[in-house]
């Protein structure tokens, strides 16, 4: 019991050191992020195999200096990918870009892509799903999981098959344009996800782009 409290203890306190290290780009929030899961799995790891304290810290050790290199490499993977994807959509008023540590949404107005109570896409639509699938297919290290939304009006289950409709439509456009099938879900929301009393705002697909186990691979390239 001793030694499994040290080792959560070694597992805070190296936690707790990479959370209050200055931080200044995402990055860094990457490489910090990925040392902290890499030293308590290190941890663990050396306390399962030595079963005392030793083994334990320099499980933890060897565990934050890979953790810290793969976090490094995938933040900076997301950084140029970010980047590519403003680009992309800098010109349209269409969509905006957001991240959280290294996930990417594009967001897209729903009447852009659809005319109401349709899941066909618009002829404009394909032109922004076009800059998308550029990026998606420079950067193939990612998950892309398309998430349909709607406003509050008319019946619930209506909503959600729409909603789902519309996220399946974004998917085959993409797929279309050589995005590899494999990497893309769907999920539509309906109405369960509303985000203002705005009508046209709750109407709204959103692209989150997510690094998998490739994106360390692929960051070489960039």
């Amino acid at each position: 019991m001793k030694k499994l409290s040290g080792t959560i203890a070694i597992f805070a306190l190296l936690s707790g050191l990479t959370a209050c290290a200055p931080v200044t780009s995402n990055t860094q929030r990457s490489t910090l992020y990925g040392s902290g899961i890499g030293a308590g799995i290190g941890a663990l790891a050396g306390q399962a195999i030595g079963r005392d304290t030793e083994a334990t810290l320099i499980g933890a050790g060897i565990g934050a200096a890979l953790g810290g290199l793969a976090g490094n490499r995938i933040g900076y993977y997301m950084d140029h990918q970010e980047q590519a994807l403003r680009q992309a959509l800098a010109d349209t008023r269409a969509a905006s870009v957001q991240r959280e540590q290294d996930v990417l949404t594009a967001t897209f107005r729903s009447k852009v892509l659809f005319d109401h109570d349709s899941a066909i896409l618009k002829p404009g639509g394909y032109d922004e799903l076009d800059r998308v699938a550029q990026v998606l297919n420079k950067y193939p290290g990612t998950h892309i999981r398309i998430e349909g939304h709607t406003d509050a009006r008319g019946p619930e289950t209506y909503n959600l098959q729409l909603s789902e409709r519309r996220a399946q439509t974004v998917k085959q456009a993409l797929v279309q344009r050589g995005v590899d099938s494999s990497r893309v879900t769907v999920i539509g929301y309906g109405e369960s996800r509303l985000i203002a009393s705005n009508h046209d705002a709750n109407r709204r697909v959103a692209i989150v782009i997510e690094p998998t186990r490739q994106a360390y691979g692929f960051a070489n390239q960039f």
